[in-house]
């Protein structure tokens, strides 16, 4: 399956929306970090990250997304991930990234 986000721009939240669907791998994960750099540049401070239509991520994806977490903290935000799978969140938990993100729970 193939990788695409979806972004809309949240004037209450400073930040974006981004709903991501598909597969994140070694082959597309430089394409999500530079898609969210540049929502990020354009304007506002937060990500949220919508994950429910988000079916794999691997090593490489998860390095992208740590990469723009340095970016956004840098601007004074932050990154928000929610409506993970339970694969994903088992995978966020083992990596001790859930500590680094912030995931809500649904």
């Amino acid at each position: 399956m193939e990788f695409s986000i979806e972004s809309n721009y949240d004037v209450s939240k400073n930040g974006w929306e981004v709903i991501m669907a598909g597969e994140i791998d070694i082959f597309n994960s430089e394409q999500l970090k530079s898609s969210l750099l540049k929502l990020i540049n354009e304007k506002g401070k937060n990500l949220y990250l919508d994950c429910a239509k988000l079916t794999f991520i691997d090593s490489t994806a998860l390095g992208a997304l740590v990469g723009v977490l340095k970016n956004v903290k840098q601007g004074g935000g932050d990154i928000y991930i929610n409506s993970l799978k339970p694969n994903l969140t088992k995978l966020f938990k083992i990596t001790n990234l859930d500590k680094v993100f912030i995931i809500e729970v649904n």
